[in-house]
């Protein structure tokens, strides 16, 4: 192979650990000056790259350390029942990080190939796009997106007006635009101009918006069930009980929320339990997940119990967790042992209708969202705006040191992008109330029993991300990639 075809194994392997570094902006770690220079070095490594197929070696193995580092959390669902799962394990984190880093090494390979006199313009584009890309192929996996890094700070109000794509073309201006003039302190100038602008952006938008509260009181519910006892039968119990004390302690809460499958019985076979939670709700609205039987198949449903003890129509999750809910070919995968891991007695999940809302008594409209579903912006679209953002999850599967924290901060950015307030409940934590710009009013921590009260806030208008969605921003790059095209053809002509 010609030295020219790939960096060394030593520079790959330099290339790897920085990788790994910008997967440091990702929660629990929010290092985001660190991510930023991270992705500044795999900037640099594809101007300087010899070749096309140089240049794509190189974007591969930056992004196999991102999210390595990043969806190291991914292995814990195959440790909770090691004998059976744990083999898996390696061959988990391997193939995510790999095949995610394959859209990165589409995009350098892209940019190099296209436009070889100036990469990292067309590298702006094409890797923000390739990012777009990875949210809906194979029906997307928009997981530590680079624009993630800024979740925990002010900038994460840009998203208002794009989103998470938004975000990372962000990102990759502040650490591209030095690689972009021959004369370095240009870009680096109009890059670091291009952050303070961000955070004092979102600094003022953070001090002007008035976040109103409701009259409204809400209770999240966490039982601390862990994956390994759940549906433990002498422990199911236990967690039950947790539930009922905590809805029916002292307060005057108009909401209560449990997580998903927070209800161990099937829900047509549940007649006993659901009298003992009406008498704990005491008149007061109680949401719960619990496992739906529709047409000979499971589903994962949200179910509402009104004031009076009846159950509205229950809300069935649409979008399943790939190889946590369903396996992709699935008969197949039978054949050889291999189960989704959150499904029950071996089987799988069928889907549901679709997104929908719910009617909340005395509240109004709810988008209720189940687990995996929060990480997808488009599943929050409808005709008609809901007062609130209801998600309930099991964030047990995934440990405790980074997936629970990763999934609560795309949480806070799905409420910060809506404007709306988001109620979540989770088996383990982190449950929380988060308000229309995506801060933590209250919550309960990971690995705590316990419920939480607050009032509810008020919606802010609505922003005009939800109202444009992606596609603006995904044609301007588009043209913004081909005319770097163009250019690069008029000058080799």
């Amino acid at each position: 192979m010609p030295a020219s075809a790939r960096p060394s194994w030593r520079a790959l392997a330099l290339i790897f650990v920085v990788g790994a570094v910008a997967g440091l902006g990702q929660a629990p770690w929010d290092a985001w000056y660190l991510s930023l220079p991270a992705f500044s070095f795999a900037f640099w490594r594809a101007s300087a790259a010899p070749t096309a197929r140089y240049a794509a070696w190189t974007g591969w193995v930056f992004g196999a350390g991102h999210f390595t580092l990043a969806l190291s959390w991914i292995i814990e669902p195959f440790l909770v029942d090691i004998i059976r799962h744990g083999w898996m394990a390696p061959f988990a984190i391997a193939l995510l990080a790999g095949g995610l880093a394959l859209f990165w090494g589409l995009a350098f390979w892209l940019a190099a190939r296209f436009s070889p006199r100036n990469i990292a313009v067309s590298l702006i584009a094409v890797w923000t796009l390739t990012e777009m890309l990875r949210g809906v192929v194979f029906t997307g996996f928009p997981w530590a997106m680079p624009g993630h890094i800024w979740i925990d700070t002010p900038v994460r109000l840009l998203a208002t007006w794009a989103g998470a794509p938004g975000l990372t073309l962000l990102t990759f201006l502040i650490a591209g635009l030095p690689f972009v003039w021959h004369r370095g302190w240009i870009g680096g100038s109009v890059s670091l101009g291009l952050g303070v602008m961000a955070f004092g952006y979102g600094a003022l938008s953070l001090g002007s918006a008035q976040v109103v509260p409701t009259d409204k009181i809400v209770r999240l519910v966490q039982p601390n069930a862990v994956q390994h006892q759940k549906w433990d039968p002498e422990m199911i119990p236990t967690f039950f009980s947790r539930l009922v004390e905590a809805t029916g302690a002292d307060g005057d809460p108009d909401l209560i929320l449990w997580p998903e499958s927070a209800l161990a019985w099937r829900l047509d076979r549940a007649e006993r339990p659901l009298e003992i939670m009406a008498a704990q709700a005491r008149g007061k609205t109680l949401v719960f997940g619990v496992n739906d039987l529709v047409d000979g198949a499971y589903r994962n449903a949200l179910v509402v119990m009104g004031p009076d003890g009846t159950l509205g129509e229950p809300y069935h999750k649409h979008h399943l967790t790939p190889f946590g809910e369903y396996i992709p070919l699935g008969e197949l995968a039978g054949d050889l042992g291999i189960r989704g891991l959150a499904a029950r007695d071996g089987g799988g999940f069928a889907t549901g209708p679709g997104p929908e809302l719910i009617d909340l008594p005395g509240i109004g409209k709810a988008m209720p969202l189940i687990c995996y579903e929060m990480i997808f912006p488009r599943h929050l679209r409808s005709e008609e705006r809901p007062q609130v953002i209801l998600h309930i999850t099991n964030d047990a599967w995934f440990g405790e040191v980074s997936g629970p924290y990763q999934h609560l901060a795309q949480a806070r950015l799905r409420a910060t992008e809506q404007g709306l307030p988001l109620l979540r409940a989770a088996n383990t934590g982190v449950s929380a109330v988060i308000d229309p710009m995506g801060r933590i009013l209250a919550e309960l921590p990971l690995g705590a029993e316990g419920y939480v009260d607050y009032t509810l806030p008020a919606p802010l208008a609505q922003p005009r991300y939800p109202r444009i969605g992606d596609w603006p921003l995904g044609l301007l790059l588009a043209v913004a990639f081909l005319g770097t095209l163009a250019r690069g053809r008029a000058a080799k002509d």
